[in-house]
């Protein structure tokens, strides 16, 4: 090798580090800045949104459309038990970024020890408490007895005890998204999701392990995905320190779990209030319940746009605050709202144009594709209404506003949701359909996001986000 193929090279490694480097998002263009770190994290949350995907697609194709059922109807269970994990992940996050942003070395290191040692206490507790309440949760949501009863409580079990790995890694690719590197995330997830779908196919096609099989390839792949995470920070000593008394739990854990709370909270009533519709959804049947598990996977797919520039511009608004740079926190989130709307609405696009052959990956079944399409169609406009509506909750949660984004969030998947849907299926009760008409589960869905964008937008504009950022004097938003 000469030495104009060497300095190429160094020059190569030099670029490859610094996109798998931190990246300060305080300075450069707005828009340039918050696409860099959302796009890398949209490709993520793709691969990662495969893992429950393929799952079901595995199951569905090898097992039969009630192990689809099975797995969909976990998946409102699992999702109640993470939500202290997507709290700690977002007040993880939003201080990561303020005290990155500020350059505050020691600030940053005993945030990030103190996030290792609670989600260590928080995985006990989960691992715990999901293995204990699987079954009766599952007998009060009205869950058919038999065949996917067993298939539902063995993929919770699984995922529960194994719960440790899924929390790590969502806790510490959050500390680096925080630090603005979401490159880094991204490689680990996709070697983790390559590995999901090499399992599933083995442990489902070859060893016949049906459901069961596809909760073991998933927690496998997550703890690689952690374990890939924590090698990455170990690495990190330019940016922050990872020595033993950063893991004492200190004053940093209340503030983070102030943060953090509202979040979790939101993530749980949420889940409680999918559960309620879970048990509507049961009481329609199996294929509509199948029906359902489709949409809400493809619906994983949809909503990527909108939680990645979300996520963005919590990451983004969070490193200037830090940086005391308010000016640019206005730019970026018209910049970023108007990205996040875009995307969400061309990925819209694809999904309706090749909806039946992406229904058809799922199940052979006809009736089941048609409905699965249907629901899928009814609930078009309210995905660009999100990319709005996770824009604007992004910046407040990144100016330290938790508590906004959680009461909008209560409102409209609780006191609108459930009652909406309940009286659609009350009022379009016939002889033929003694249960009422199943598209009451889309439509209240689709109302509880138009009017969660309405709320949001007001909520946004009032700018009482803004009193939660420190020592804002008010005058540069």
């Amino acid at each position: 090798m000469d030495s104009s193929q060497a300095n190429a090279f160094v020059r190569l490694w030099a670029k490859i580090r610094e996109v798998f480097s931190p990246k300060d998002m305080s300075v450069g263009a707005p828009a340039m800045r918050i696409a860099e770190f959302a796009i890398p994290m949209l490709v993520g949350n793709i691969a990662q949104q495969l893992y429950n995907t393929v799952d079901t697609i595995v199951v569905g194709k090898y097992v039969g459309d009630n192990a689809i059922s099975a797995v969909g109807g976990a998946a409102p269970v699992l999702n109640l038990m993470l939500a202290l994990m997507i709290g700690l992940s977002t007040g993880v996050g939003i201080l990561v970024s303020q005290y990155f942003g500020a350059k505050d070395r020691e600030m940053l290191s005993l945030t990030i020890g103190n996030c290792i040692t609670l989600t260590a206490v928080g995985s006990a507790i989960i691992m715990l408490v999901g293995s204990l309440v699987t079954s009766p949760l599952l007998r009060a949501l009205a869950t058919p007895e038999g065949e996917i009863f067993n298939w539902c409580r063995d993929y919770l079990l699984v995922c529960f005890i194994g719960i440790i790995g899924t929390f790590y890694y969502n806790i510490l690719s959050g500390v680096l998204r925080g630090m603005g590197d979401s490159f880094s995330a991204l490689g680990f997830l996709v070697i983790s999701a390559s590995l999901n779908i090499f399992l599933d196919l083995w442990f489902v096609a070859g060893l016949r392990l049906e459901v069961f099989g596809v909760a073991l390839a998933t927690v496998i792949s997550q703890a690689i995905s952690a374990f890939c995470c924590f090698l990455k920070m170990l690495r990190m000593k330019s940016v922050f320190d990872i020595k033993p008394k950063y893991f004492r739990l200190t004053k940093i854990t209340i503030e983070t779990l102030r943060l953090g709370i509202p979040s979790g909270l939101t993530q749980a009533i949420f889940s409680v209030a999918m559960l309620i519709v879970q048990r509507l959804t049961n009481s329609f049947g199996e294929t509509v319940m199948a029906a359902n598990v489709v949409v809400m996977r493809v619906d994983g797919f949809a909503m990527m746009p909108n939680f990645s520039f979300g996520q963005a511009m919590t990451m983004y608004t969070g490193q200037n605050v830090g940086a005391r740079k308010f000016d640019r926190i206005k730019k970026g989130t018209i910049q970023g709202t108007i990205m996040a709307v875009g995307t969400s609405a061309a990925f819209l696009g694809l999904i309706l144009l090749f909806g039946h052959t992406i229904m058809g990956l799922f199940t052979d079944t006809e009736e089941l594709i048609e409905m699965s399409y249907g629901m899928m169609c009814i609930l078009a406009a309210g995905y660009v209404a999100m990319g709005v509506t996770q824009s604007l909750a992004g910046v407040m949660r990144g100016a330290g506003d938790t508590m906004t984004p959680m009461w909008i969030s209560l409102f409209t998947t609780v006191v609108l949701r459930v009652p909406v849907a309940y009286a659609i299926a009350y009022l379009t009760r016939t002889p033929s359909l003694p249960k009422g008409d199943y598209h009451a589960i889309p439509i209240s869905l689709l109302i509880s996001w138009l009017v969660g964008m309405l709320v949001h937008v007001a909520a946004f504009l009032a700018g009482r986000w803004k009193r939660r950022i420190p020592d804002y004097d008010g005058t540069q938003l």
